[in-house]
Order: structure tokens, then sequence, then C-alpha cells
């Protein structure tokens, strides 16, 4: 069982294998809170529909979200405009998809994925059931058998400017180092135009998604923005980076109708 942790507390509260930090929900409607409120203790039973996971071919999945004395939680509150948000990241960080499994009864939630190749994934749940002030987060490691893909090394990028999907997009920090609250801006242009992008849509409730993971996939943050004015061209996040080392970032917005999702790697230094 993974909690949401306040970006106010202690490093030392960062022992567990995977561990989201407690941040803004979003833009619209959520407080910020420096200290954490009720989470619900959960635990979780991951069933995979076939024996031997292939790559390239869709995997049903299950899991069912049981509470402190075995029993199937049965209600879950919709948290950015769904009851479970899912991620999938290879071990070596190259693979990351944000998928939102389906509701079906007594605590059990369902859905098919495929991966691009064999190795390891790290699958995290997020979810909330009623009544719970933040997240619960459960995770599961799989692994898939098939054809092999193509090493990707982490590599920290030298230039924090990618261009995805024909948009610019520039990560910059107030200040990077680990334990200290850090802020990051995402600024998005046109790639073709150089043209500030200033009106971005709403992605499933907020202005973006963040997720962050150490190179190591223990360490795992979901952060969403801060308040701001206007629907871009800049959307600010705010967290706290654990432990100092290798970080990968993905950064998830919506745009005319398109979610596009950016990547970039970065050291923390303590």
């Amino acid at each position: 069982m993974k909690y949401y942790i306040s970006a106010f507390l202690l490093l030392s509260l960062f022992l567990s294998a995977c561990n989201p930090l407690k941040v803004p929900k979003s833009t619209m409607g959520h407080k910020m809170s420096a200290i954490p409120t009720d989470v619900v203790p959960t635990t979780s039973e991951w069933r995979v529909g076939v024996d031997h996971p292939q790559a390239k071919e869709q995997i049903p999945i299950s899991l069912l979200i049981t509470d402190s004395s075995n029993q199937p939680i049965t209600s879950f509150e919709t948290v950015h405009e769904k009851k479970m948000h899912l991620f999938i990241v290879s071990k070596d960080l190259a693979y990351f998809t944000h998928i939102h499994p389906t509701y079906k009864e007594n605590g059990l939630f369902e859905f098919a994925t495929s991966f691009p190749s064999s190795g390891e994934y790290k699958l995290i749940s997020e979810f909330t059931p009623k009544g719970g002030g933040d997240s619960s987060v459960e995770d599961h490691w799989l692994q898939v058998e098939g054809e092999e893909g193509k090493a990707v090394p982490l590599v920290t990028d030298k230039k924090l400017t990618h261009t995805v999907n024909g948009k610019k997009v520039a990560l910059s920090f107030d200040q990077l180092i680990a334990g200290k609250t850090v802020h990051l801006t995402f600024s998005i242009k046109e790639a073709k135009t150089n043209k500030p992008i200033k009106d971005l849509q709403p992605y499933l409730g907020a202005l973006g998604h963040t997720v962050a993971m150490s190179a190591d996939a223990e360490k795992y943050l979901h952060i969403h923005p801060m308040t701001t004015d206007g629907n871009g061209p800049e959307v600010t996040f705010m967290t706290i980076f654990p432990e100092k080392g290798i970080y990968k970032i993905w950064g998830q917005f919506k745009h005319k109708g398109k979610v596009f999702t950016v990547p970039f790697v970065i050291n923390v230094p303590k």
C-alpha cells in the first residue's frame, strides 16, 4: 500500500518502494495542503488473463482493491474525471502510457493493453476510495515475453527543449535540488512558427499532468499543475524530488483535441 505524502514532510518518509507526493491536485477546484489528509488503507490483487504475456498482443489485466480487512472496497471517488488512473512504465523508462481501467463492481477494475517489447513493466494505479482525502496507490511488476526491443539508455538531456507532435516544449525550474520544493514550468509553442500556445485545453480536469520516475523505477511522483491564469503557454507544477539522481519526466497536455506527451531526463543534485 502506498500513499500520497505532503511535500513538506521529512525525507525519512520516502522509504517505501513507490512514493508519490502530495501536491496541488489541479488548477480546478482543489486547494493546496501542507499536511496529508485521510488516506484509506488498501491492498490489491492483480490478475493477468494469460499465462505468458506476449509483446504486441492485447493482454487483459484486472486488479481487485480491498481494504485492510481484505474486503472489497465498493465505492470510489471520481478524481480528474476517472475512478482510476493507471500508469505503465518499462523498467528502463523508455516506455510510458497513461490509461484508465474500467470499474466493474465490488472493487474490481479491468483493462486490456499491449506492450511494445519483452521485459519488465511497472503498473502503477491511483484511486481514491469513497471518503479518502487523497489517492491510494498500488503497483505491480509484470514480466512480458516475446520480441526484444532496442535498448534505450537513460541519458540526461543536455538541452531541456523537445519537439513533440508539432509542439516545441521547454522545461525550466526555479531551482533543482533534492528534498526542497521545486517549481517545474513547461513553456509550449508551435514548432513551425515559434508562436506561444495560449489555448491549451483541460486534460482530465487540469491543464496538464506530469509523472516523474527515478532511474531505478522506485520513486514515483504524479504532479498536477498549480493554479494559473489563462491556458498557456506556460504551465507550472510543484513537487519535491525525494533523493538526488536521474529522473525521467513525462508532461502531458491537450491542444486542439489531441493529447501529447513530452519526456525529459534530468539529474537532480543533492
